[in-house]
């Protein structure tokens, strides 16, 4: 299995289907609540999925009341989710933390170039006021390994954030802003600040703090105001390693460690049409140590050429994910 951690470096998966199997059988022999999914599935002996494509995906509110691991020992780190959705809060019990600074640094530079002497801000405070946040270790280690000394995080200080991107935009310095949708907002209501030398990584977040607006109606917004002509998107959960990041168009693209299929709500096993609407299935190969195969409870579209976009979340999704064990 020790390919499976060497894949991040690589800017090309030829093998996906093969790794997968690998990965599934390495899961159900040491996942507990895994493999006892596939047996109320029927599946018996890990031998009798031979095709990539009959491999099950875990729902991922299994996340919410089980220990979803594939080790037994004490977790190197435990990530929790926001519970925002006001049932309950996920837990991704992570064995190893280089594989997930591995995962998130090439995902990065895979899609935005070298982080190196770029300048990174993080105006997350929904996540910044909670503890165990994924998104807020992974910005930290982007910032360390950027090694800028204008990086830095921002809870409310909008001021100091106005003043700090004034000074990058007169020292020409490019930065990245990761920011949580009503915390953007927020902020360009009361800067309007022109963006030169600035890309917007917008994070989600809109959930309980301010009017749900499409993903159309905020990135226009947020165009304007700081006179940008592209806002940036990340796609990724707490129950995940990698993500996946799209652009103005709204279609986000995988790393090559992670592929993403859209199958019927009413039946998770078989996959829709191009262009369908459907809920979003994950294979993150990094996923190693808890479950590579998640079922989410995302809505979206798959394109031919592999990006997939994300419309809303499935109501009830807990319930539905849930009734699949019985």
């Amino acid at each position: 299995m020790n390919h499976l951690e060497t894949l991040l470096f690589e800017s090309k998966v030829s093998n996906f289907d093969e790794l997968s199997l690998e990965l599934f059988h390495f899961q159900y022999q040491r996942n507990k609540v895994y493999k006892n999914y596939c047996t109320y599935l029927g599946i018996e002996d890990a031998k009798e999925i031979k095709d990539a494509y009959k491999i099950p995906y875990l729902p991922v509110e299994f996340f919410k009341t089980f220990e979803v691991k594939s080790f037994e020992d004490a977790p190197q780190k435990i990530f929790y989710s926001s519970a925002t959705g006001g049932n309950g809060q996920s837990k991704h019990f992570v064995k190893d933390l280089a594989i997930y600074e591995s995962s998130f640094t090439h995902a990065f530079q895979n899609y935005f170039g070298s982080v190196q002497n770029q300048c990174i801000l993080g105006l997350l405070p929904s996540y910044l006021e909670r503890e165990g946040s994924s998104l807020i270790y992974m910005v930290q280690q982007l910032m360390r390994l950027s090694k800028h000394p204008l990086n830095g995080f921002f809870l409310y200080e909008h001021e100091t954030l106005k003043e700090r991107l004034s000074q990058l935009e007169r020292l020409g310095q490019p930065y990245f802003i990761f920011g949580v949708s009503f915390a953007l907002l927020d902020y360009a209501q009361k800067f309007p600040t022109p963006l030169t030398h600035g890309k917007i990584i917008e994070t989600g977040g809109m959930k309980g703090r301010k009017k749900e607006i499409t993903k159309p109606q905020l990135y226009a917004e947020l165009m304007e105001t700081f006179a940008t002509k592209n806002i940036y998107s990340e796609y990724g959960m707490t129950e995940l390693m990698s993500q996946a990041y799209a652009s103005i168009d709204g279609c986000y693209h995988c790393p090559p460690w992670m592929q993403v299929s859209v199958v019927d709500p009413n039946d998770p096993f078989t996959e829709v049409a191009f262009g369908k609407t459907g809920l979003i299935r994950i294979i993150d190969l990094a996923n190693k140590y808890a479950c590579g195969f998640i079922l989410s409870s995302d809505l979206g579209k798959k394109h031919p050429n592999g990006t997939f976009e994300v419309l809303g979340r499935l109501d009830n999704s807990d319930l539905r994910g849930c009734s699949l064990m019985v």
